[in-house]
């Protein structure tokens, strides 16, 4: 693992020429292993329509999870919403109903703090204000050096380099404005740039229906209020088999199962990790795990441990002494994934069996 200090400024590289012209040729760790840090949802808190803001500019939201995020090689996650002041809210389409996320740019240094590297935008709240809030949100993440992928013809991939190892980055969403985890001849394309590119690739998604009865990994083809939510499955196994080495969802708001695939490690759902406000947070929806991954150079699944928090309303994730995301995610695991290669231990770590 990385010492927190030695994070350095991310580059984001949005087409394969860029990220060969600007990879760093530093020379390999002696030890080849790496630590990423994987978490779902976060929205900071919204203006829309009323303010629901957490307190002291939302300095302590992060408070009990920092130090796993920061001392992770890499550390990445899904934003949810808009960062911006726009007052220009698109309409609610059927599908998203009356949930519209503006998180106001004061907070965004909270995720540097945090530790984040790496942030999805493929997700049905990206444009909640439009391509201006978009446009808004890509600026303050550039400012605070936080790499992004996902939206669909702009800063579709990333190259991020810690430590000599060059991790790429893209993320899927079901979404118009989003890199479609359903154009199956596109994800090939992103990963095979990727993969000449970097030495390890990260895949984020955002599918599957919602809700606390979603908790298990169906067979097929997800829909959720009309919506093609995507075989997350059947995709999942085509980024490993095209490439990828560390696959993770979001979307559900619950956590779902875990797999090795392949020797790569999936995991299908990390639900809410930081929503204190606009989302709900009640029962299994308040499930909040950091799952932190170590791989061999070559994205080879070494061994894991799910870092169990639960969320507190206004407050964020607090660390859960029950470890109830551990064992949700050990128990769907058991249930979905058929002879899983992977035990899930009480404390959470993760290990191959």
């Amino acid at each position: 693992m990385t010492d927190a200090g030695n994070k350095r400024p991310t580059s984001v590289i949005a087409y394969e020429e860029e990220a060969g012209a600007q990879a760093d040729t530093a020379a390999a760790p002696a030890d080849d292993g790496v630590t990423i840090a994987l978490t779902g949802d976060i929205m900071l808190g919204t203006t829309y329509p009323e303010a629901a803001l957490p307190a002291d500019d939302g300095r302590r939201l992060f408070a009990d999870a920092r130090e796993v995020l920061l001392r992770a090689d890499i550390a990445a996650g899904n934003l949810e919403g808009a960062v911006c002041d726009t007052t220009h809210a698109k309409s609610a389409s059927k599908a998203e109903g009356a949930y519209l996320f503006r998180m106001p740019p004061s907070l965004a240094p909270r995720l540097k703090e945090a530790g984040y590297d790496l942030m999805s935008l493929a997700n049905n709240h990206a444009l909640d204000f439009g391509y201006g809030g978009a446009r808004s949100t890509v600026r303050a993440l550039d400012r605070l050096g936080i790499s992004h992928a996902g939206l669909q013809g702009r800063n579709e991939c990333a190259i991020v380099e810690r430590r000599g190892v060059k991790f790429g980055f893209c993320a899927f969403g079901h979404n118009y404005y989003t890199l479609k985890h359903k154009d199956l001849g596109k994800v090939k394309s992103l990963l095979d740039s990727l993969r000449r590119n970097a030495d390890i690739v990260i895949v984020s998604f955002h599918g599957g229906a919602e809700g606390v009865k979603s908790s298990h990994l169906p067979y097929g083809k997800e829909t959720f209020m009309n919506e093609d939510r995507g075989d997350l499955r059947a995709f999942a196994h085509f980024c490993v088999d095209n490439g990828a080495d560390v696959v993770f969802g979001h979307g559900p708001h619950v956590v779902r199962c875990v797999e090795l695939y392949k020797d790569r490690f999936i995991a299908y759902s990390l639900g809410n990790f930081c929503t204190p406000y606009g989302i709900s947070i009640m029962g299994k929806s308040g499930y909040a795990p950091v799952i932190e991954v170590s791989t061999d150079r070559q994205g080879r699944f070494r061994s894991g441990r799910i870092h169990s928090f639960i969320q507190r309303k206004g407050d964020g994730p607090r660390r859960d002494t029950a470890n109830l995301a551990a064992k949700e995610i050990r128990n769907l695991t058991r249930t979905d994934i058929k002879d899983s290669r992977l035990e899930i231990e009480n404390d959470g770590a993760i290990k191959v069996k």
